[in-house]
Formats: C-alpha cells, structure tokens, sequence
C-alpha cells in the first residue's frame, strides 16, 4: 500500500478511536493491528511478541520506582515539609504563597519526576490555603499546574526513562539536559507571577522569626537531601539511572516510616496498590505502542516524513521550529506518554539527519510534551488540578493563560537559542 495511505490510516485510526472514547493503549494497538492488515502483514503472534517486547526493557524498571517514590513522599510527609519551608522563607512577602508553589515545584520536581504526582500534592495542600488568603481560585489553580510541569524537565524525569528507551537515547544525558531547562522554567514562573500579580490585593503571612524558618530548613532537612543523593550518584557513576529509582524508593521509604513517621505499615498498602495502578497504566501504553511503531517502521515512515522535511534538513533551527509547532498542536490532544511512544521515534532520525544534537532534541520534545499538559482541550494536569479544587476546567484554563504563554516564550527561545540547553550540558558532561 503506498506511504500516504499507510500514513492516513495510522492517523485516521488514532484519532477516530480517541474520538470514540476508548483508551490510549487499545487505540495504539488497534491502530497497529489495523496498519498491520493494510501491509498484508498481519499475525496475532507478532502482536503478541510486541507487546511484550514494548515493556521488557531494564531501564524501563524505573518508571514503578520513580512512581513508587512519588507516591511515598506524599504519603509520607516529604511533600508536605517541603511547602512549609517554602512558605517560612518566602510566605510573607506579596504574593508569597504563588512564590511558595513555583519553589516547592522546583524542589518536588528533583525528587518524584511525576508531572501527575507533583501537582496534585501541590493542589491538595495550597489550593486551599491560596483561596483562603484571597488569591483568585483560577488564577492559583493555573500556577500550581504550571509548576506541576516542571517535574518531567528536572531529573529525576519519568518521561525522559521513557524517551530515552523508546528511542536509545543516554537516559543520563537526557537527566543532565533537564537541570538548567528546569530552573529556567521555574525563574520563568516567577517573572509570570509578578506580572500577573499586579492589581491583585492579597493576604500576607507575617514574617518569621529566623529561628522559626532555620526550624522549618531543619524539618525538611531529609527531604532537601533526596535530590543530592539521587543525582550526586548518577553524576559520581555510583548508580544508574534505574538503580537510581530503586534508591529514590527506597529513601522515600525509610524516611516516610523511621525518620518522620507519618506512615504505617498498614498505610504501606494503600501507597503500593495505587502506585501499581499508575504503572500498569504506564507500563500498558508502552507495550501498545510498541505494536504501532514497530508497524510504523515497516511501512517505512520515518523515510517518508524526512522526504516531506527533506528541503528544511539544511536548516536545523527552521526544522525545529516546525516540529515544535507540530508537537504544540499534537499535544492539545495527545498525552505525553503516547506522544514519546508514538512520534519520538518517527522524528529523531529526522532531526539527527538535520545535525541536531539528539539530547537537546529529546529535551526539547518532552518539554513540548509536558507544555501540552497544560493545553486544552486534553491537558491531563488541568483536570488533575480542576479535579482537587473542584473547579470547571474553563476556571484552570483561563488561569494557566499567562504562565502557558511563558512557556511557549522559554520554547522558542531554545529552538533560537539551542545554546541555553546544549552549553550548560557540555559542562555538566
């Protein structure tokens, strides 16, 4: 069958079973079935095969652990110490609570690498408390998602595990790539914030004693020292990667019951049944989408994209600017996860042909991956935070307005500027 039919089927399948309301990982299968028919190739046994191959992968171990992690430091009160040392340093000062949620973003994000994850102990625990002190509900609710997001750029990222597997990318890089994108994202939160606060009148805490905010330093003293462990063992060579998620587990863990203990045994169940449940979900969606990229490489796309993209190959940055503005619009209606699975391996080739550096390529695509939380009409974390708040989804889309437009700013200046994120990443190497 000719590329161009091959290409119309593998859309029209995704988005007419999306459009049905069925979920991501059947979609990704059935549309790899249904190509598989198209191509004469169809065998239930080669789909079978690939869906076991989509997971079978060691580094891909550290999605449960990292989700795991996740899961503990909410339960076990790191999250929550994290937000009040935040709120003793910065509470006072206008707009203090805003400050204290891109900050607590920041920290949470080089612990758990959960966009999911972050966000909803965010929204839990200060979504209430910025309503209280005046704050306008959309406008609270539109920041704390937009620092949720923060969280798969900083390492320890779930989604660069996964971008790195799915197209054999250094996962390590990917991490040391993520760290100075990361701070930009959140200065970028803070300069929003200011601006957004003008003609606001809001509630100030009172100032602390320095006693107090040293107290509160104090309190989340091991929850400060996860992120050095973690990524002071990957830069030393001490662990992997995906040792490094068993390592983040297990600290959450320890901490959790014998240093702060706020968690039991019997709480223990809870934490592991529910991070089981997000990683079959993970886990799932990979193995589906193994069965469409392995179908999508046999009809030969990737070939076919670089013939369409074949006259911009002689400009990297012209290239770039096209496929970030096709990832944008993809990511309205594409997940994340699926938006790796799918696209990541299609497009790589492409730009590595144009000389860009694969790294800073695949920072780039899950930045505009995690971008598309935040957009409508999908935008997972919108509904994560709608969903804690207990707001329309139209209230935290009117609210993430400014701070996604700060976003889509940072964006365009890397695809201008690679040298922000390709710079600092040769010296971290």
């Amino acid at each position: 069958m000719d590329t161009a039919l091959i290409a119309l089927l593998f859309i029209g399948s995704m988005l007419g079973l999306m459009a049905l309301g069925m979920p991501m990982a059947f979609a990704l299968v059935l549309t790899g079935a249904s190509m598989a028919w198209a191509l004469d190739f169809f065998d239930t046994q080669l789909l079978a095969q690939n869906l076991v191959a989509g997971i079978d992968s060691f580094p891909l171990l550290a999605v449960p652990f990292f989700i795991l992690a996740g899961e503990l430091m909410n339960a076990g009160g790191i999250s929550r110490r994290i937000i009040a040392m935040a709120q003793a340093w910065v509470g006072h000062v206008r707009g203090g609570l805003g400050f204290v949620t891109i900050g607590a973003a920041v920290l949470m994000a080089s612990m758990s690498g959960s966009a999911l994850a972050d966000t909803a102990a965010l929204a839990t625990i200060l979504l209430p408390m910025m309503r209280a002190h005046g704050y306008p509900a959309n406008t609270s609710a539109g920041l704390i998602a937009s620092g949720g997001i923060i969280a798969p750029i900083i390492p320890p990222s779930m989604p660069f595990v996964i971008y790195g597997v799915t197209t054999n990318t250094s996962i390590s890089q990917l991490f040391l790539a993520g760290i100075v994108p990361g701070i930009i994202m959140g200065v970028g939160l803070v300069i929003a914030w200011k601006l957004v606060l003008r003609g606001i009148d809001v509630q100030r805490d009172e100032k602390l004693p320095l006693a107090a905010r040293g107290r509160a330093t104090v309190d989340a003293f091991w929850a400060l020292l996860m992120p050095v462990i973690i990524i002071g063992g990957m830069k030393s060579g001490l662990f992997t990667s995906t040792e490094a998620a068993v390592v983040a587990a297990f600290y959450a863990l320890v901490v959790a019951v014998f240093v702060h203990r706020e968690m039991s045994w019997r709480e223990l169940h809870g934490v592991l049944v529910r991070a089981a449940r997000t990683t079959a979900i993970v886990m799932f969606l990979c193995a589906g989408a193994s069965v469409a990229s392995y179908m999508v490489t046999l009809a030969d796309l990737p070939a076919a994209l670089a013939g369409m993209l074949g006259p911009l190959i002689e400009h990297p940055k012209l290239l770039m600017a096209v496929m970030m503005i096709t990832l944008i619009a993809v990511g309205t209606a594409l997940d994340l996860t699926p938006s790796i699975l799918i696209l990541a391996p299609v497009m790589l080739p492409v730009a590595v042909k144009a000389g860009i550096d694969p790294v800073y390529f695949g920072l780039m695509f899950v930045l505009n991956g995690a971008i598309g939380l935040i957009t409508p009409p999908v935008g997972t974390v919108l509904n994560v935070v709608a969903g804690v708040g207990r707001m329309r989804l139209d209230q935290v889309v009117r609210g993430v307005s400014p701070f996604l437009a700060t976003y889509l700013v940072i964006l365009a200046l890397f695809v201008a500027f690679p040298q922000i994120v390709t710079a600092p990443l040769a010296w971290l190497r």
